[in-house]
C-alpha cells in the first residue's frame, strides 16, 4: 500500500518519477528532464532507468538463489546417480556367481540386463514413492515457502518423480551391461 501526499504538504530532497510511454524512456528522460529545467531550473537529475531495468535489478539476488538451487539439484542428482551405480556396481559383483550360473543355464544376455533392471526400478520406484509420502506429509509447512506453484502439484510431483525414476534406471544400465558380458566359464571355475 502507497500514500501519495502533496509535494508542498510534505517536502522531500529527492522525487521519484514513474513515466509511461511508448517509445524509448530512456531517450524521452532528456525531453522530459528539459521540459522540468523550463519549470523549474534547480532540478537535478540523477538517475534515469527504464522499468526492465529496475525489474532486473530487484529479482537479481532471487534469479541467482534460483540458479544456485538448480545447480545444487543437478548436483545433488548426480551424486544420487553415482551412489545408485556404486550400489549396483557391488551387487553385481557379489553376484557375479549366480549370474555366471543363469548365463551358463542358457540365460540370455537380455534376459540378464532385465534382471539388474528390475532391481534398479524396485529401487527407484520405491524411493520414489517414499519421496512423494513424505512430500505429501509436509506439504502444508512448505506452502509459505512456495510462490506461483501448489505444494501438492501433480505436475511438478510427476515430472520429479520421472526424472529420479530415469536417472535410477540410467545409473543402473551400465553395471546391467557388464553383468551381461559376464563369462560362465570362468565364474564358475573360481571358487
Amino acid at each position: 500500500p502507497d500514500l501519495y501526499y502533496s509535494s508542498e504538504q510534505v517536502p522531500m530532497t529527492t522525487t521519484t518519477w514513474f513515466v509511461r510511454t511508448g517509445a524509448d524512456p530512456i531517450r524521452l528522460a532528456s525531453i522530459l528532464l528539459t521540459r522540468l529545467h523550463e519549470v523549474e531550473p534547480q532540478i537535478l537529475r540523477l538517475d534515469s532507468r527504464g522499468m526492465a531495468d529496475v525489474e532486473r535489478e530487484s529479482t537479481q539476488v532471487t534469479r541467482l538463489v534460483l540458479w544456485l538451487i538448480g545447480l545444487f539439484a543437478v548436483a545433488a542428482l548426480a551424486l544420487a546417480a553415482v551412489g545408485v551405480y556404486g550400489v549396483m556396481s557391488y551387487v553385481i559383483r557379489q553376484r557375479t556367481r549366480e549370474i555366471g550360473l543363469r548365463v551358463a543355464l542358457g540365460a540370455t544376455r537380455a534376459a540378464i540386463v532385465r534382471l539388474v533392471m528390475r532391481q534398479g526400478l524396485a529401487i527407484a520406484v520405491g524411493g520414489t514413492v517414499l519421496g512423494v509420502a513424505i512430500a505429501l506429509a509436509a506439504a502444508r509447512t512448505l506452502e509459505g515457502l512456495l510462490y506461483g506453484i501448489a505444494a501438492r502439484d501433480v505436475t511438478t510431483l510427476a515430472v520429479a518423480s520421472a526424472t529420479l525414476i530415469g536417472t535410477t534406471l540410467c545409473a543402473c544400465y551400465i553395471p546391467a551391461r557388464r553383468a551381461a558380458r559376464i563369462d560362465p566359464a570362468r565364474t564358475l571355475t573360481e571358487s
